[in-house]
């Protein structure tokens, strides 16, 4: 008796402990929920009392270029004149011949009693060597000729689009590269905005320009560099890459608040605002967003800075005729804005660390 006592008093006892002991994880579990989120409240409010900045200029589109214009007189028929008959050639300038019949051409013997010595052919194979050295002289030469236009036409681009002409089919590549610079890179942010405060961004020449620029721009501050992303995508249509550029465009621009300084297609438009100065530890945040009509990705990923150095060398060597439409974004814009590290950590968080 006394010892089914004492197990049940060990089971009761076991029970209570079990209890307490998930009702101490529970407390703990929800003490680390609320501390969580007040740790994002605490990133969220710092995001909303600062104002981050931004700035940003355009130009081109992923429109088709029109074909140029014919002349005025192409396709118009020249008159006949009717002094003439049917034998005359008005657009040859040689005189035309009757037709019909044979026509015979005499030809001048080399000197009297000329006769023509006969020829044997065939009965020692000379002609026949001759004519199989010919054509194994033709086909050295022309074969590999044939082969490389036929391997130029089965080819197709790594992501399964038929190649071509890259200038005028409707594949197109659109890449991004995105930069985070430490706060000693202060100067940088003037630098950018003289950039992009170009007068016209619709011609190909000015667009590249200012391309090239900004990415020898970003090219003289390597000791700053401390995160970066590199995506570079191929579409099918002009269509889907004008969709997928706005959609990373509006991706960039929703992370700041206020749009300081635009400039899209020449028309230039700059906002004041006062912001407190809050210290030396930000960042600031350069992307450049790239169309092209190359047939495959232009860049790859980067992890290092060597890799970030080629990815801009590889974007300020693109053509004009290859480059369709670019677009600058920087934050913060304004000298008196910062973007801390908790900012950049919330607001870019698919940057990588490069060292």
């Amino acid at each position: 008796m006394n010892d089914a006592k004492r197990n049940r008093n060990l089971i009761i006892l076991m029970c209570v402990l079990v209890l307490v002991g998930s009702i101490g994880c529970l407390v703990e579990m929800r003490a680390a929920n609320l501390q969580k989120a007040e740790l994002q409240q605490g990133l969220v409010g710092k995001m909303t009392e600062s104002s981050v900045t931004g700035g940003r200029a355009r130009g081109g589109s992923f429109d088709r270029p029109s074909a140029p214009s014919a002349p005025s007189d192409f396709g118009r028929s020249r008159p006949i004149p009717r002094d003439y008959g049917r034998d005359y050639d008005y657009y040859s300038p040689r005189p035309s011949y009757p037709r019909g019949g044979r026509v015979i051409v005499p030809v001048p013997a080399p000197y009297p009693n000329y006769a023509p010595t006969p020829s044997y052919y065939g009965t020692d194979g000379g002609a026949g060597i001759s004519l199989i050295f010919l054509l194994l002289v033709l086909g050295f030469f022309v074969l590999p000729i044939i082969l490389n236009f036929i391997k130029l036409k089965s080819v197709s681009s790594p992501n399964g689009y038929s190649s071509g002409s890259e200038l005028t089919n409707d594949v197109v590549t659109v890449s991004q590269i995105q930069v985070a610079l430490l706060s000693q890179a202060r100067a940088l942010q003037g630098e950018l905005e003289k950039i992009a405060a170009r007068s016209d961004l619709d011609t190909q020449a000015e667009l590249n320009q200012m391309l090239q620029e900004t990415a020898l721009t970003l090219l003289r501050y390597p000791e700053y560099w401390s995160y970066a992303k590199v995506n570079s995508k191929t579409l099918p249509s002009r269509e889907q890459a004008a969709q997928f550029f706005e959609q990373l465009s509006i991706q960039e621009r929703t992370k700041y608040k206020t749009e300081t300084f635009v400039n899209i297609g020449g028309q230039v438009h700059r906002q004041s605002v006062t912001l407190p100065q809050e210290g030396d530890d930000y960042y600031i945040v350069v992307t450049l967003l790239v169309g092209t009509a190359d047939d495959k990705p232009i860049v790859g990923i980067v992890h290092s800075v060597d890799e970030l150095r080629a990815a801009l060398q590889r974007l300020a060597s693109i053509s004009n005729d290859y480059l369709l439409i670019y677009e600058l974004v920087w934050s913060p814009q304004d000298a008196s804005d910062s973007l801390s590290s908790d900012q950049l950590l919330a607001s870019y968080p698919d940057l990588m660390l490069i060292g």
